[in-house]
C-alpha cells in the first residue's frame, strides 16, 4: 500500500510541476504531461514496470473523452457543418491513410499493417490544436473553424477504427499470443458472446447497441430527474459514473470497444436537459485520467530505441508531418480556404495525435502490429506532437505577418465616402456601435483587417472597408482629419493601445473612444490618451447584478439605486487607482500600494452598499426613483 501512495505522489508531483510550466511556455497541457512522464520515466527512472498497468487504467479517460465528444454533437450543429465535416474532414482522413498505406506497402509491409499505420497517422491532436487556438486567440478565424471540422471528424472516425482494427489481426501474432496464454497462468475473461455462432453474435451486437440508444433516450431522463430531486450532488456524480462505466462494461462483455458505446450514449444525451451537468461532472475525471494516460505514455518511451534508431525515427517523423501538411494544403486550396487561414490548417494539423497512442496500444493488444514496431511508431507520434508548438510559432511570427504585409501592399479598400465617426474593428462591439450611429443619421467609416469579416458585413448590407486601422495612410484615406471621433474596438490589445497613442499624438482634437478588455488595459489606454474608455464586461456585469438582486426579491428601485452607488464609488476612486498604477517605479504596475487602494475600494463599496438609503434620493446621485402617484392624472387633464 505504501508503494502505491509513493507512486501516486510521484505522478501527481510531476504533473503539478510540468503542466503549468508547459502552458506558460505555450506548449500546451498534453505536452506538459508527456514531458512529465519522460522525466519520471526514462530520465530519472522514478517509475518503471507498473507504468503499463496504470496505463490500462488511465485509458478509461479516453472512454470518458469520447462520451463528452458525443455530448457535444448536437444533430442540428452537425447538419450545418456537414459539408466541411464530411468533405474536408473525410477526405483528410481517407487521403492521408491511403497515401501512408501505399508508402508502407512500397517498403514491404503487409497490407493490414500498412493500413493500420495509415489510420494511426491520419489523426491529429485535438487537445493540442484546440488549446493553442484558444491561447493565441485564433478560434474565430476561418482557418480555426475548418480545422475544428477536421478534428471533429477525426474524433468520430476513431470509433470505426477501433471496430476495424481487431479484424486486421495477423495469424502469426495470434498464434504466438495463444501459445503465451497457454503457457501462462490462465484468467478467463467474462464474455456474453463466447462460443456463440456468428448469427447469434450479430444479434447480440445489434441488441446491445439498441439497448444503449433506447436506454439513453427513454430511461436516462427519468433516472437523472429522480436523482436530481434528491439534491445530493455526490449521488448525481455516482450516477453519471455508473452510466459511463456500465455502458463500457456492456460493450466489453459483447466484444465491442467501450469507447463506441459511451460515444453513442453521449450522442443520444446531446439534447438532454442534464447534458451540461453531465459534462461538468465527468470532465474532471476525464481530465485527470487523460493526464495520467499521457504521463504513462511519456514514461513508457524507450530512449534506447530512440538513440539506436534516431535516424529512422526522425526521418519518419519529418515524412509523416510533411505528407500530412501536403494533403491538408491541397484540401485547403480545394475548399477555397484563403490566405493565412490555409496555412493555419496546414501547419496546425500536421502532427499525429493523442489517439495515435490509444490505437497503438489497441493494435498490439489485438495482435495487429508486431510488438517491436509499436514503440518506433509511438516515438514518431510523440515527436510530432513535441514539434507542433514550433509550427504554430512559425505561423504566428513568419507566415501570418507576410500575408498581412501582402494585403497591405495590394492596398486597402478605397474609402469613397468619409464619415463623421471612424470605427476601427467590426467585431460584435463594433457592429452594435455602428448600427446605433447609422440609425441616428451619423455617417460612419468602418475598418477591419479581416477580409472574411468585411465580406460578411457587406453580404448583410453593412458598409465596411478592408484595411488595417493602425496604418497611418489608411486613417488619412478614411478622412480622420475631418472626423469628429474614432472608436477603437479592435481585438489585438497591443495594437489597440498603439492606435490610440498615434491618433492622440497626430490628431489631438479628435475624440477617442476605446474598448478595454480589463482594468489593466483601461489604464494603458488612458495613458495613451483615450478620452472615453469602456470595459467590455463592466456594464454587462452591473446589469446582471441588478437583475440578480431583483430576481432574489429586492425591489427594482433598490437594485437600480445600488448600481448607481457602485458606479459613483468606482468613478471617485478611478483617479487614485490610476495614479498608483502609473507611479509604480518597479514596473509591476499592480504593486502593494495599488493593492491596498483596491482593498480600500472594496471596503468602501461594502460600507455604501450596506447603508439604508431610503428617503435620501439626492439629485447629485441622479438616482432612478419611482414616479409620484397620480402623475398620469395631470397628463390627462
Amino acid at each position: 500500500m505504501t508503494a502505491i501512495f509513493i507512486q501516486a505522489f510521484i505522478y501527481l508531483v510531476a504533473a503539478v510541476i510540468a503542466v503549468p510550466i508547459a502552458k506558460r511556455l505555450g506548449l500546451g497541457s498534453v505536452l506538459g504531461y508527456l514531458i512529465a512522464g519522460v522525466v519520471i520515466g526514462p530520465v530519472t527512472h522514478l517509475v518503471g514496470k507498473e507504468t503499463v498497468t496504470i496505463q490500462h487504467f488511465a485509458e478509461f479517460g479516453v472512454v470518458m473523452m469520447l462520451f463528452l465528444v458525443g455530448l457535444e454533437l448536437d444533430p442540428k450543429k452537425l447538419w450545418t457543418m456537414r459539408n466541411r465535416l464530411m468533405g474536408l474532414g473525410g477526405l483528410q482522413v481517407v487521403g492521408t491513410a491511403v497515401i501512408i498505406m501505399g508508402i508502407a506497402l512500397l517498403f514491404g509491409q503487409p497490407w493490414s499493417i500498412a493500413l493500420t499505420i495509415g489510420l494511426i497517422f491520419s489523426l491529429s491532436s485535438t487537445a493540442i490544436v484546440l488549446q493553442t487556438f484558444s491561447e493565441k486567440g485564433l478560434n474565430k478565424t476561418d482557418g480555426a473553424e475548418n480545422a475544428f471540422s477536421i478534428l471533429l471528424f477525426q474524433d468520430i472516425a476513431v470509433i470505426p477504427m477501433l471496430a476495424l482494427i481487431p479484424l486486421l489481426a495477423l495469424p502469426d501474432l495470434v498464434a504466438h499470443a495463444d501459445v503465451l496464454h497457454a503457457t501462462a497462468e490462465h484468467h478467463e475473461e467474462l464474455s456474453l458472446v463466447a462460443g456463440l455462432p456468428n448469427w447469434a453474435y450479430g444479434l447480440v451486437i445489434i441488441g446491445s447497441i439498441a439497448a444503449v440508444v433506447a436506454g439513453g433516450h427513454f430511461l436516462s431522463r427519468p433516472l437523472f430527474r429522480y436523482i436530481a430531486n434528491t439534491g445530493l450532488r455526490e449521488i448525481f456524480t455516482a450516477t453519471a459514473l455508473l452510466l459511463v462505466i456500465g455502458i463500457a462494461a456492456l460493450m466489453s462483455l459483447v466484444g465491442l470497444s467501450p469507447a463506441l458505446g459511451t460515444f453513442l450514449a453521449g450522442v443520444v444525451l446531446a439534447n438532454s436537459e442534464f447534458r451540461h451537468e453531465l459534462e461538468s461532472t465527468i470532465d474532471p475525471f476525464k481530465g485527470l485520467l487523460l493526464g495520467l494516460f499521457f504521463i504513462t505514455v511519456g514514461a513508457g518511451i524507450d530512449f534506447s530505441i530512440l538513440w539506436n534508431e534516431i535516424g529512422l525515427i526522425c526521418a519518419l517523423t519529418a515524412g509523416v508531418m510533411a505528407l500530412k501538411a501536403g494533403v491538408l494544403y491541397v484540401l485547403a486550396r480545394t475548399f477555397r480556404i484563403k490566405g493565412s487561414d490555409r496555412w493555419l490548417v496546414t501547419l496546425g494539423l500536421a502532427q499525429a495525435g493523442e489517439f495515435g497512442f490509444v490505437l497503438l496500444g489497441f493494435t498490439v493488444q489485438n495482435n495487429v502490429l508486431p510488438p517491436e514496431l509499436a514503440p518506433v511508431l509511438s516515438l514518431v507520434v510523440a515527436l510530432s506532437m513535441f514539434l507542433t508548438p514550433g509550427l504554430f510559432i512559425l505561423f504566428e511570427k513568419v507566415i501570418r505577418p507576410r500575408f498581412e504585409q501582402k494585403s497591405n501592399e495590394r492596398g486597402a479598400d478605397t474609402v469613397d465616402e468619409p464619415g463623421t465617426v471612424i470605427i476601427a474593428g467590426m467585431g460584435r462591439m463594433g457592429q452594435v456601435i455602428n448600427r446605433l450611429l447609422v440609425t441616428n443619421g451619423i455617417k460612419t467609416v468602418v475598418l477591419d483587417y479581416e477580409t472574411y469579416q468585411v465580406d460578411l458585413m457587406r453580404k448583410i448590407g453593412t458598409k465596411a472597408y478592408y484595411g488595417d486601422a493602425t496604418q497611418p495612410g489608411l486613417l488619412h484615406t478614411a478622412g480622420i482629419e475631418n472626423a469628429a471621433a474614432i472608436v477603437v474596438a479592435i481585438d489585438h490589445q497591443e495594437s489597440c493601445v498603439e492606435l490610440v497613442k498615434h491618433v492622440r499624438h497626430t490628431y489631438p482634437k479628435i475624440k477617442i473612444i476605446a474598448r478595454a478588455f480589463d482594468r489593466g488595459q483601461v489604464y494603458l489606454l488612458r495613458q495613451a490618451g483615450a478620452d472615453i474608455i469602456e470595459s467590455e464586461t463592466y456594464h454587462t456585469a452591473l446589469e446582471m447584478g441588478v437583475q440578480t438582486l431583483s430576481a432574489i426579491g429586492h425591489h427594482p428601485f433598490y437594485a437600480e439605486q445600488q448600481k448607481t452607488a457602485y458606479k459613483n464609488i468606482e468613478a471617485q476612486q478611478s483617479d487614485l487607482l490610476y495614479e498608483a498604477w502609473a507611479d509604480d517605479e518597479s514596473g509591476e504596475r499592480f504593486d502593494q500600494k495599488f493593492r491596498q487602494l483596491f482593498i480600500e475600494l472594496e471596503k468602501k463599496i461594502g460600507e455604501v452598499m450596506g447603508k439604508d438609503k431610503r428617503g435620501i434620493h439626492s439629485l447629485a446621485e441622479r438616482e432612478w426613483t419611482p414616479p409620484p402617484k397620480g402623475y398620469t392624472d395631470d397628463l390627462e387633464s
